[in-house]
């Protein structure tokens, strides 16, 4: 597999974190750059360690994985965008400022955008890619696609409040949607 080849999957893999950066930008009152990074790196670390997982684990597991994991990502980014459309129909303007990056919020959706990167490790066991240069590359597309989604999130945030973190909700159910169908479609 070629760099370019991987550098694809990588940016395809980590639109899903993108996606979810950008709504994490819309929650905080200030995005710094220890937010961004804190973001970044646990979409970019799950990003990393899914096709490892995968990889090593992914025969003795297959047909578990790809009977369930798209049913799982549905159901978590379900869950988080229906939090997310309920808090805008809140009339509170301000914006929290640490709740959105705790464990028990991050953990979630790094797994549930990391899933389909446990599927892509399986499919570099099969083709004997490299794993350990191709999971650095989707680990640091991850994180700096991470970085600027918490920025766009931010800037696009300060203008339009709820209607944003709306949209996000919306973004994180159809991103969820998507993953279903197309394993639906495929099977």
């Amino acid at each position: 597999m070629s760099i370019i080849e991987l550098v694809l999957i990588a940016v395809g893999l980590s639109m899903d974190a993108f996606a979810v950066a950008i709504g994490k930008g819309l929650s905080l009152k200030t995005v710094t750059p220890k937010s961004s990074s804190v973001v970044g790196a646990w979409f970019g670390f799950f990003q990393m360690g899914m096709p490892l997982v995968g990889y090593y684990f992914g025969a003795l597991l297959a047909d578990l994985i790809v009977a369930y994991d798209h049913w799982i990502a549905f159901l978590l980014l379900a869950v988080i965008g229906g939090r997310m459309i309920k808090e805008s129909r809140s009339h509170d303007d301000d914006r929290v400022e640490d709740a959105p990056l705790a464990v028990g919020k991050m953990l979630p959706l790094a797994v549930a955008t990391s899933i389909d990167a446990l599927a892509v490790g399986i499919s570099f066991a099969f083709l004997r890619v490299d794993v350990f240069p191709a999971v650095m590359i989707i680990g640091a597309t991850t994180f700096s696609f991470s970085v600027a989604g918490m920025r766009l999130g931010s800037i696009f945030g300060l203008k339009y409040k709820s209607t944003a973190e709306l949209f996000g909700g919306v973004v994180l159910i159809l991103i969820g949607l998507k993953i279903l169908v197309e394993h639906i479609m495929q099977g």
